[in-house]
């Protein structure tokens, strides 16, 4: 009997590789507005709310009370 565990090689994503499609699609939960993928910092800023939402694991946390304050040069 076939193992469950075997998929695809293109299925396969690294931990903490994020998924470009998903990204695509994700608006910052306070402003609404669009989101920028800071790959060293493994955040997602929105520069209309001065936020940064981390990325965990390949997964964005997208609560505000879980983002990051940026400062005026963020």
């Amino acid at each position: 009997m076939p193992r469950k565990t075997d998929t695809p090689s293109s299925s396969i994503r690294s931990a903490g590789a994020v998924d470009v499609k998903m990204l695509e699609l994700l608006v910052c939960p306070l402003s609404y507005g669009p989101l920028r993928y800071d790959r060293e910092a493994e955040e997602l800023v929105s520069p209309r709310a001065r936020l940064a939402y981390p990325v965990r694991d390949g997964i964005p946390i997208m609560l505000v009370s879980e983002a990051r304050h940026l400062g005026d040069d963020g």
